[in-house]
């Protein structure tokens, strides 16, 4: 399982497919798409209860 299917930037399109919601400057997105790192730089643990945890 790669990070992205956990990934909180992880989103879904209207034709089911996925893609990483971060917003990106030129020289980020170019690095981003090529690829060029061992570990995603945006990764962040997508975690559905973190707002209910800060409620109680």
């Amino acid at each position: 399982m790669h990070d992205c299917d956990l990934c909180l930037h992880n989103q879904q399109d209207e034709y089911g497919d996925y893609y990483c919601d971060v917003q990106l400057d030129e020289d980020e997105m170019a690095r981003y798409l090529s690829r060029r790192y061992d570990r995603c730089p945006y990764y962040e643990q997508g975690d559905e209860y973190k707002l209910v945890r800060r409620q109680n």
